[in-house]
């Protein structure tokens, strides 16, 4: 592990080298490039086209991903399990196999690339963390919740958000986070996707040979390491509890049965002075 982040770690403190060339020791420590940087147009208008890439990519991987893992959790149908191998195949393949094809299909169907193509590149590697997460989450939930919601007179929509949703709220935010976090620093499939357009990652990838643009690339790489980790963190720290239904502040913990932790339903402490569970 420190094999892998310690070089992770010196491209961050070379973001704020006083000089323009990479040298070792570092003659010290300066804020002078970020400036120059942020007025950079080129770069503000790759950072902007990135974060809207990333928005909507995610946005559509949310909707899509959450209805493909509602699909193949609740119904039994011919080729249920070919349909979870090909919504994992895009990102178990190599990004670049996927990049090429992407660009045979939009060269052989005459589409301009765009925004929109790069968009479709994205949400293809994306649905999959949204699908995982959810599918995972459902499998971890108790299906007579839903029953009971309908026992209780609700319809569909009503179980959805006040049953379902609540239940999978976690999930399906931590696979747009890291949906998000994919699409922003996605640079082989973007490259096949893009045509002349710049997201950052290719930015950084087309300057990262320039010297004189090179301080800004590493104030950019900071910046970028930094918009990266904080969604996956965000995502870890929603996905730690797992549990469908948490025991009341203050309740004794012989409250909870053993299984609450992990998807369980919470129910009464066995004895006489108990009262039934809602």
């Amino acid at each position: 592990m420190l094999f892998l982040f310690f070089p992770i770690v010196i491209i961050m403190l070379y973001a704020f080298n006083p000089s323009n060339v990479q040298s070792w020791p570092l003659s010290g420590l300066s804020t002078k490039w970020f400036s120059s940087t942020w007025h950079n147009a080129e770069m503000r208008q790759a950072l902007w086209l990135s974060v809207r890439a990333g928005l909507i990519a995610t946005g559509i991987a949310m909707v899509l991903g959450s209805m493909a893992a509602f699909a193949v959790h609740r119904f039994r149908f011919f080729g249920r399990e070919a349909i979870s191998l090909f919504l994992v195949l895009p990102i178990a393949l190599p990004g670049i196999i996927t990049g090429m094809a992407l660009n045979s299909f939009i060269s052989f169907n005459g589409i301009s690339f765009s925004l929109l193509t790069i968009i479709i590149g994205h949400a293809t590697f994306c649905i999959v963390t949204v699908y995982n997460n959810v599918l995972a989450r459902l499998r971890r939930t108790q299906s007579s919740l839903m029953e009971a919601s309908m026992d209780l007179g609700a319809d569909g929509w009503q179980t959805f958000r006040f049953v379902t949703l609540p239940m999978i709220a976690t999930a399906l935010v931590a696979g747009g986070l890291l949906a998000f976090a994919l699409s922003f620093d996605e640079i082989v499939v973007t490259t096949f996707t893009a045509g002349a357009q710049n997201t950052l990652p290719i930015w950084i990838f087309a300057h990262i040979r320039n010297g004189q643009q090179l301080p800004q690339v590493n104030v950019v790489v900071l910046f970028v390491i930094l918009i990266s980790v904080i969604p996956v963190a965000l995502a870890q720290r929603l996905t730690r509890d797992t549990g469908v239904l948490r025991r009341p502040a203050g309740a004794p913990a012989s409250a909870a049965s053993p299984g609450s932790a992990g998807g369980g339903v919470s129910g009464p402490a066995p004895g006489p002075a108990t009262e039934p569970a809602l």
